[in-house]
């Protein structure tokens, strides 16, 4: 079984070589964007393309993503086991591992991702998960994006599981990620109350629809720049791509998010590849006793590089 996808090629991939713009479009590694060409599973524009072909923006991809083949885990963990680099354990017990995701790392096995996984990397560290939920996602309360970093905690007992579902459910979860978003958001600080579903014409996307599901973001200003604004921002509901859909609706969006409309020439100056946005807290009350505990994961370093650039 595949997952075929038909992807509009956006301003910000204008002469970029098909494996790079597929590695740029759906989180995937060059490697595997480049075999996924090689097998005749990419067409430019209605014909097959190879690695090598330049985009064009307002041209079609369409794209034959093959289902992961399935690799029995150990500890009930579905998905290839494998030391992801960068992926580090910030806190553990019997109930729930917290992890800091790096960047170019997936939640949980999917359709289409061959790359590596947080569970995947669980695994192979030894961890055991909650079984609950579905097979390729046991043990996942939340998600963060493949180019998103920062803190993500992961069920590792049944209990805590149906604990920390309820808990995102009910949103007596503290999320608050940092984002850098283009020009400056007027007001500095505000409420985004904009329904959220899929992209009525790009399936891949996601926007503010006007029968959506609920989606409230708040925002601080923690500092502005000449290009640029560091954000503060709190989630009270959890859709996909929530903040980049919501940034980009105030056209502001992260600053590297091409995807959703981000300045292209500002990420290359920033040498930045990905967008810049970080769950930086998670807070929740522990499944075991009820006290409340936080997490923070610090500024991976193309985001601090970044940054820094900015402040030049």
């Amino acid at each position: 079984m595949s997952d075929t996808r038909s992807l509009p090629v956006p301003d910000g991939l204008d002469g970029m070589r098909v494996d790079a713009g597929l590695s740029r479009l759906l989180g995937l590694s060059r490697t595997v964007a480049a075999a996924l060409t090689e097998d005749g599973r990419v067409a430019l524009d209605g014909r097959a393309a190879i690695k090598s072909d330049r985009l064009t923006a307002g041209s079609w991809l369409e794209v034959e993503l093959p289902e992961p083949a399935p690799d029995a885990g150990t500890a009930g963990i579905a998905g290839p086991q494998e030391v992801v680099a960068g992926l580090g354990v910030l806190y553990a017990d019997d109930d729930i591992v917290v992890v800091d995701k790096p960047v170019g790392v997936a939640a949980h096995p999917s359709p289409g991702w061959t790359g590596p996984t947080v569970v995947g990397g669980l695994a192979a560290l030894g961890y055991r998960v909650a079984t609950s939920g579905a097979a390729e996602r046991q043990g996942i309360v939340h998600r963060l994006d493949v180019g998103t970093t920062g803190v993500m905690a992961v069920a590792t007992s049944e209990h805590a599981y149906t604990a920390l579902k309820r808990a995102f459910k009910e949103r007596t979860v503290t999320k608050r990620y940092h984002a850098v978003a283009q020009g400056h958001p007027d007001p500095s600080s505000g409420t985004i109350d904009a329904p959220i579903d899929r992209h009525p014409k790009h399936d891949y996307r996601f926007a503010v629809v006007a029968d959506g599901k609920p989606s409230i973001t708040h925002y601080d200003t923690i500092e502005a720049f000449r290009a640029a604004s560091l954000l503060d921002v709190r989630l009270e509901t959890g859709r996909t791509h929530q903040i980049r859909v919501h940034l980009s609706a105030l056209r502001h969006p992260c600053v590297g998010d091409l995807a959703y409309g981000a300045d292209p020439s500002l990420a290359k100056r920033l040498r930045l590849e990905r967008q810049w946005l970080h769950a930086h807290i998670l807070g929740f009350d522990h499944p075991a006793d009820g006290r409340r505990v936080e997490f923070t994961s610090p500024y991976p370093p193309d985001l601090a590089q970044a940054l820094d650039l900015l402040r030049e």
